[in-house]
């Protein structure tokens, strides 16, 4: 049986294969479901779970990949992502390693395919049903959940200069989930903005991201004083990991619509 990717590529199982991921999120994952002994390569940004990913060599971040270091550990698998992995090192790399996975989960219930996609090509088909199973159940306890009211946050994920995210990006789509919802401030998916009364106006509350932006409780306090509105910081990895962390991302988006 074959399994296919997000581009429509075709793998065969693999019960042997030597991977690299480039995906912090998808390392993860990968561990999750027993894979790591057949991790041979991460980044430097795949830091869960630490106890596990510390013996895994790294070849560089998402972006500056150590193409020669790859070479060397040679994979029979690269696990890559259209958001975070740059295409011409992509293609750098698909010179010499046999087979390229591409993910690109847009949404939470994506994550039912990409799990499903690991478990196939990599034969541990039982863990990823069963993570799959506690997933749809953790959805489905979130659809029957009290909310409160829907809000319109601005979710912040960069400063000077300031970035937030569009509607066509997977974090957004998990806030939807607790009915919150994004400004539109454009086509771009991370667009950069100015403060203003007409943005404020527009919004509930501010959420701080504690990733890539390391944003801390001294900006909460700092940026509510100078808006006049609602500011938390939250959990970037829980908003915006996909995989193994989008199960208790789940639970962390009924804890922020019981708390409103």
């Amino acid at each position: 049986m074959n399994y296919t990717d997000i581009l429509g590529t075709q793998h065969a199982a693999a019960p042997n294969a030597r991977i690299v991921s480039l995906v912090p999120s998808i390392t993860e994952l990968l561990c999750e479901l027993g894979l790591a002994p057949q991790l041979v390569g991460r980044t430097g940004f795949c830091i869960h779970p630490a106890d596990v990913v510390r013996d895994i060599p790294k070849v560089g971040g998402t972006k500056d990949v150590n193409i020669e270091k790859i070479r060397k550990l040679a994979p029979t698998h690269l696990v890559v992502n259209i958001d975070e992995n740059e295409k011409p090192t992509v293609d750098q790399l698909a010179q010499f390693v046999p087979n390229i996975v591409v993910t690109h989960p847009i949404e939470p219930r994506d994550n039912l395919d990409l799990v499903r996609l690991m478990g196939g090509i990599f034969c541990v088909q039982e863990k990823a049903d069963a993570w799959c199973r506690a997933f749809e159940a953790e959805l489905a306890a979130l659809a029957t959940a009290p909310k409160g009211r829907p809000q319109r946050v601005l979710y912040c994920i960069w400063k000077d200069p300031w970035m937030t995210i569009s509607r066509d990006t997977y974090i957004a789509r998990m806030l939807a989930l607790i009915g919150w919802s994004v400004p539109d401030i454009g086509a771009v998916r991370y667009p950069s903005f100015q403060w203003s009364d007409a943005l404020l106006r527009d919004i509930d509350q501010v959420l701080l991201s504690s990733e890539p932006y390391r944003f801390t409780e001294e900006h909460v306090d700092a940026l509510e004083r100078q808006i006049g509105k609602p500011v938390q910081l939250v959990d970037g990895e829980m908003m915006s990991w996909y995989g193994s962390r989008a199960l208790p991302g789940i639970r962390y988006l009924q804890g922020l619509a019981a708390a409103g």
